[in-house]
């Protein structure tokens, strides 16, 4: 199972989830990194884009990376099956190219959030969540300006009816309670997949949580998730 791992000027969470992928070669994981003005996908099967400040977070978190020639390899990509997965400035990217609905405005509580969270898994099918169980609580830590998760009624609504809805802020008894939502995201929402599931938006940084010195390993089950997942056969070259 071949990562890659899109780096954009001001990103650095590129090596935090590199090192996450170098640490399971011995389970069939393969690393490359991926510039943004590139548009070879180097034969991926999954494609990362992960937190950071990409381009400084002009106009919009994510708005400019969105438009760089990296992201339309990556949207041919998702089009055609393959595995993206968008880890908080990376799940801006991926709202602001539209291959995910909905967008993340500023937190509620007006002030940069850096704390661990417990998540419910309310997907445990996904190709991203294959070690987790439906109603199985993680512990991943949080670290954002701007992880508020905004949609209209009727976007909320499909999400909700169609189980696009992983990962929901919780108590660590799993209760998704207003004083567990760290940036008031609507319905509680921490991560979301597209209609085909192959695509994944999360404000949690699993690569943060992927080491006991780092305070826990939950979020390294979704890394694993992934090489348990067959993937199809190269898409975009």
């Amino acid at each position: 199972m071949k990562f890659g791992v899109i780096v954009f000027p001001g990103t650095w969470s590129d090596r935090d989830c590199g090192g996450v992928v170098e640490s399971l070669q011995d389970q069939g994981a393969e690393l490359t990194y991926l510039w943004h003005r590139d548009r070879d996908l180097k034969g991926c099967d999954c494609v990362i884009a992960p937190g950071g400040f990409s381009y400084g977070d002009h106009l919009r978190a994510g708005a400019i990376a969105a438009t760089s020639p990296i992201m339309a390899s990556v949207k041919e990509f998702a089009a055609a099956g393959g595995l993206v997965w968008g880890i908080c400035n990376g799940f801006q990217i991926l709202c602001e190219a539209r291959l995910l609905p909905g967008a993340l405005v500023r937190n509620d509580v007006l002030e940069f959030r850096c704390v661990w969270t417990h998540l419910i898994c309310e997907r445990a099918g996904t190709p991203f969540t294959g070690t987790l169980k439906d109603g199985e609580v993680v512990r991943i830590p949080i670290s954002h300006n701007e992880g508020s998760y905004l949609a209209d009624a009727a976007t909320l609504a499909r999400l909700e009816r169609n189980g696009q809805v992983v990962f929901r802020y919780a108590d660590s008894r799993g209760r998704v309670r207003r004083s567990a939502n760290p940036n008031g995201s609507a319905h509680g929402i921490a991560g979301i997949v597209n209609e085909a599931g192959n695509v994944l938006g999360m404000m949690p940084h699993p690569e943060r949580a992927s080491d006991l010195l780092l305070g826990g390993t939950d979020g390294r089950r979704m890394f694993e998730s992934i090489l348990r997942h067959r993937p199809l056969p190269t898409l975009v070259g």
